[in-house]
């Protein structure tokens, strides 16, 4: 696939599963993603238990069944680079409240890297079938009114012509699609869609 892709393209291909695309779209944003979780991750404690590559690698999933199921409208790069990394802080800010709120006791976390595992800096194929395997949960729980939004935005409609086709106020459709990924991100145990 070229690296050439131009951007509205790249997101109706990633919006339909094409895993070419995907790739592109991660050697594309990884590096600011990261840049952006390694600029806020000052807390030594935080270092310990997190680093760039997971925080990205968790904002790159989340992203994925997100787009997929029709919930972004992305008209260029920099909006995609605004979210990622609004993603990307998100994700940081829960960590850093789940490790407060566990007290963990960071002395006792071990500094030897033989007891960290290496991750990939590009999804492998556990990780392309473990976000499919989220993606078909999230449409196993959506209701069928919430599942044909989805299907309309993948077939690239916006949500003026979803309002058409299936009545209603394009906002308030855009808004109970949010509403209902938010539900299902609970439910599965996507955090902090609210926040984005």
């Amino acid at each position: 696939m070229s690296e050439e892709l131009g951007f509205n393209e790249l997101i109706h291909r990633v919006r339909q599963g094409d895993q070419q695309a995907a790739a592109l779209l991660v050697r594309r944003y990884e590096p600011a993603i990261r840049r952006a979780v390694r600029f806020r991750l000052t807390d030594p404690r935080l270092r310990r238990t997190c680093d760039s590559i997971d925080v990205c690698q968790s904002v790159l999933l989340s992203f994925f069944v997100r787009v997929a199921s029709g919930q972004y409208d992305l008209d260029t790069p920099d909006q995609l680079l605004r979210l990622l990394t609004t993603m990307a802080r998100n994700k940081l800010l829960n960590q850093a409240r789940q490790e407060q709120a566990v007290r963990r006791d960071h002395r006792r976390v071990s500094e030897d890297v033989a007891d960290h595992e290496l991750a990939v800096p590009h999804p492998g194929p556990e990780q392309q079938a473990e976000a499919r395997e989220l993606l078909q949960e999230v449409h196993r729980r959506l209701l069928p009114e919430e599942r044909q939004l989805v299907e309309l935005r993948n077939q690239g409609y916006d949500w003026n012509s979803i309002a058409q086709r299936v009545g209603g106020n394009a906002a308030a459709l855009r808004q109970k699609l949010h509403r209902a990924l938010a539900r299902v991100s609970r439910e599965i145990g996507l955090e902090d869609l609210e926040a984005e």
